[in-house]
């Protein structure tokens, strides 16, 4: 244990674990606090527990023994009011006798509701367990899901992700002695037992309505951001973690996406030079420009946005109402070190997501293929897709546009196609000819980039899943400062990112309901993302049902929860799924049936 650090055991024995701790770690600056849940005269009846007790209290450790202490109300322990613990320790948990699964789990759960309450914001959760009862991969043989203690899910309920598992080095405990099975003085098999290791989740953070102000060809556009996006574009503006987020790509940044970008510019630059733009480009376009840059992107996966009234709320809000709300945008996909500045502020006004029409002129930037009219140089930024919501149909990512002028008889297509094939084809990435130029394929995703006219367009989020070895895009917007803590060193691409969140679990619920005549997938598939703070990673119709006699269509869709970011558990998703009822009940007039 490092210096300075605070350890809570709970659930001790014969006080054997902590006895072997203070004397591994005899640090004065460190303290341990050993508990049981026996009352001091039944505890002392295990065989050496006297002992050890008086080794814990004799050592230069701060070593405090408490007896009759319920790890499961820890928050009610008089001895443990106002203390916080770098560390809480349980080393194999059992209801006693020959308790089931069930006991145990309600056993685990309890403890990690509990823990919480004593354990500091960057402190650790140790869970010891037999091998088998945790039902996680790292237990071989593995028992069937149904069987297991599932600790990871138990730890969800309390918000603590799974960060680590090791195997318990039981001979690193010279004084070490089990005991306690089916609550006698007998020893167990801790052969192959595993060390859990739980850190804190971050929150999650509720979805708001932005309302920005933006010059578009020289006009000022104020307009809200679709609340679903909001977390995404909140990224340009936290300014407490202005170093850490503030554009993905900007100068001086460690993050994959930013490293992704490095490696493809470098290896092209070994035959070409590519010049980056540094110019600041807004998020919204006059949709004519989709029209006559981006004719392969289909209308219906772009956000169409209506202009707000410059005015809309100075009736409504005071003064001091909007210093208040007030926020910073800094529009940093134009990698400036000082970029343009947007005034956006949380807005109560809705909005109207059905924009297309002959009303609507503008749409969230779908490509940055607009921004390239007839210029010879590289952009990337921020683009925007109104997807359907599976696994790799990202909403929002980093694209990266190359265009270059050559001469006719150097085949520009084939070197480059032949550049990216040897950078790329190591990392899983294939080169596929098509009709007018390539596309760069890669599984499971699909298409990471492709050559259009000539501009190459890739997508820099899934490229950096694939040179990282991610197991999901969405880590790459998570607020947990231990993702870029895993790139501070620039890594290389090939290096594997390590999760923080091991083995989290898949949740699914369907939901049904009927509608009127007419259904836009569009809207429920924005309610999706909003309701469930973007942890639902797959949506699926299975069953649809027209009344022959009424107006109205019955569909059923089964949605998969999934997050690698935070702790996911079952309370928590069904807690997202009844407020994703709720909210197409009252924004879209379904009923649920």
């Amino acid at each position: 244990m490092p210096p300075s650090r605070t350890m809570l055991l709970v659930g001790e024995g014969n006080f054997s674990f902590s006895a072997s701790m203070s004397q591994i770690s005899p640090d004065t600056e460190s303290s341990i606090t050993a508990t049981c849940l026996q009352q001091q005269d039944e505890a002392l009846r295990h065989e050496g527990a006297a002992s050890n007790v008086q080794i814990i209290k004799d050592t230069g450790t701060c070593g405090t023994v408490l007896f009759g202490v319920d790890c499961t109300k820890l928050g009610e322990c008089a001895s443990l009011q106002g203390r916080v613990f770098d560390r809480v320790v349980f080393n194999f948990p059992h209801r006693g006798r020959k308790s089931g699964v069930k006991k145990n789990r309600e056993l685990l759960k309890n403890f990690f509701l509990s823990c919480v309450q004593v354990l500091a914001e960057d402190g650790e959760v140790h869970v010891s367990l037999c091998n088998g009862q945790g039902g996680t991969p790292a237990d071989q043989p593995r028992r069937e899901w149904h069987n297991s203690w599932q600790v990871a899910a138990m730890a969800a309920e309390a918000h603590l992700i799974l960060s680590d598992i090791h195997p318990f080095e039981s001979e690193k405990y010279q004084s070490y002695k089990c005991t306690g099975y089916r609550s006698q003085d007998k020893g167990f098999h801790v052969a192959k037992a595993l060390l859990h290791v739980f850190t804190r989740s971050p929150p999650y953070v509720s979805a708001q309505t932005l309302k920005v102000e933006e010059a578009v060809e020289g006009e000022k556009i104020q307009y809200n951001i679709p609340a679903e996006l909001s977390d995404y574009i909140f990224r340009y503006s936290n300014t407490e973690a202005l170093m850490l987020f503030e554009g993905f790509l900007c100068s001086g940044s460690v993050h994959p996406v930013r490293l992704a970008q490095d490696f493809l510019l470098k290896g092209l630059a070994e035959k070409w030079s590519v010049a980056m733009t540094t110019e600041s480009i807004p998020f919204l376009i006059k949709a004519k420009r989709l029209q006559t840059c981006c004719r392969d992107i289909d209308s219906s996966h772009c956000y169409w946005i209506h202009p707000l009234q410059k005015d809309l709320d100075s009736d409504i809000r005071t003064p001091a109402d909007k210093e208040k709300d007030q926020l910073t945008l800094s529009d940093t996909q134009g990698r400036t070190d000082t970029p343009d500045t947007l005034v956006a502020r949380v807005c109560a006004c809705s909005l109207d997501e059905d924009a297309e029409g002959e009303s609507s002129v503008y749409i969230l930037r779908p490509s940055l293929l607009p921004q390239m009219e007839d210029l010879l140089f590289g952009i990337s930024g921020l683009v925007f897709r109104s997807v359907p919501v599976n696994i790799w149909a990202l909403p929002v990512f980093h694209e990266l546009l190359l265009r270059g002028v050559f001469p006719s008889d150097c085949e520009p297509i084939k070197l480059l196609g032949q550049r990216l094939k040897k950078l790329l084809a190591p990392h899983g990435v294939s080169l596929i000819t098509a009709q007018g130029g390539l596309r760069l394929i890669a599984q499971p995703m699909g298409l990471v980039g492709q050559h259009v006219s000539i501009t190459f367009s890739l997508n820099l989020d899934l490229l950096a899943v694939l040179l990282f070895s991610l197991p999901d895009w969405r880590l790459l917007w998570s607020h947990d400062p231990r993702l870029l803590k895993q790139f501070g060193p620039r890594p290389s691409p090939g290096t594997s990112f390590h999760p923080f969140s091991l083995f989290p679990e898949h949740f699914s619920f369907d939901i049904s309901f009927w509608t009127g005549p007419t259904w836009e997938e569009k809207k429920f598939r924005a309610v999706v993302r909003e309701a469930s703070h973007g942890t639902v990673e797959q949506v699926k119709l299975v069953d649809t049902f027209s009344h022959p006699d009424l107006s109205q269509t019955s569909y059923c869709y089964r949605l998969i929860y999934h997050s690698h970011t935070h702790a996911l558990s079952h309370t928590q998703a069904l807690q997202f799924h009844k407020h994703l009822e709720s909210l197409l009940s009252s924004r879209l007039q379904v009923t649920i049936r």
